[in-house]
């Protein structure tokens, strides 16, 4: 789907969030992944795959609304949303799909180094084609057997995986079409996502199966986000747990486990080992200096050393 690069040119590195289960907390560590790698000087634009719910289109346009309503500038990813096609036939349906989001993948081939698609909670063409493109596939699970199924069937005595289920069967097969095209196999990350927040508990249990897995099905294990409310608190004003809510929300005291979110959104990131731009990150350090020296006055002696030519000077010149 990507094109092959030209000259300099490197293609966005794609992040798909994927899960064909509701309620993993797909939406919120996608926001998050964008948040972070804008302020770390990255390009980035989001692909909502979930033309029905549309959350993650609403949660940029929160944002958005909310930085116009407090005067804060918010970092805000392009934002693109591919519809899904619902016409009788289903072949002329794949056909508009396949064609919306390529359209979607080319309009961000150029001025990003980053694309994170959120995809819908089912199985469908859209999702495959998200699957296929992904150089790194972040699977949100709660941390349950129940959960767990998406991945695999468990044994009910011993409790280990025995069969894989659909959805990893289907992650498998993009993969793998994936290396057959260009030679790339996406890094599957999957994340233990939702735990408690008390110790940030595991399931030993869930961990064994998934390790299992890990070991068959090629995909890294990682630790995710806390079931904190403070994720879904900031929902409404399209904010995350990296804002300054200090400035962004006045006179509202921050929850105090935004810290902590703060923390858990980082180790995440640094587990995930995205490839980061060095020319965002030069971006950033030139603008954070700008910012830090815009406020601060001139010294007389670089005015007139600088602007003012001394008499001398000006008779020798």
């Amino acid at each position: 789907m990507l094109h092959a690069p030209i000259g300099s040119f490197r293609p966005p590195h794609v992040v798909v969030v994927g899960n064909e289960k509701g309620g993993s907390g797909k939406t919120t560590i996608a926001m998050h992944i964008a948040v972070a790698l804008m302020r770390a000087g990255q390009r980035v634009a989001i692909i909502d795959l979930d033309s029905r719910q549309q959350t993650l289109t609403h949660y940029i346009a929160n944002r958005r609304a909310w930085s116009r309503r407090t005067g804060t500038n918010l970092d805000l990813p392009a934002l693109f949303t591919v519809p899904r096609a619902q016409g009788p036939g289903l072949a002329a349906n794949e056909a508009t799909e396949f064609a919306a989001f390529d359209g979607a993948i080319t309009a961000v081939q150029h001025g990003h180094d980053f694309v994170v698609i959120d995809t819908p909670p089912h199985d469908g063409h859209l999702m495959r084609l998200a699957h296929a493109t992904a150089d790194t596939l972040v699977t949100p699970l709660n941390d349950s057997f129940l959960d767990l199924d998406v991945l695999a069937t468990v044994d009910p005595v011993s409790l280990a995986a025995v069969g894989v289920s659909h959805y990893a069967e289907m992650v498998t097969a993009a993969r793998r079409e994936r290396r057959s095209l260009d030679g790339a196999l996406p890094d599957w990350v999957t994340v233990r996502n939702r735990l408690s927040p008390i110790g940030m508990c595991l399931k030993p249990a869930v961990g064994e199966a998934l390790c299992d897995l890990a070991l068959r099905l090629g995909f890294r294990v990682v630790t995710g986000f806390a079931e904190r409310p403070v994720y879904r608190d900031l929902f409404p004003r399209g904010l995350t747990a990296l804002d300054d809510l200090r400035h962004t929300m006045p006179c509202v005291d921050p929850d105090p486990s935004c810290l902590a979110a703060r923390h858990e959104v980082g180790s995440l990131l640094a587990c995930l080992k995205l490839p980061l731009d060095q020319r965002g990150r030069d971006r950033l350090a030139a603008k954070a200096q700008w910012v830090s020296s815009r406020d601060v006055p001139l010294e007389m002696d670089d005015v007139v050393n600088n602007d003012v030519l001394a008499p001398s000077d000006a008779q020798s010149a």
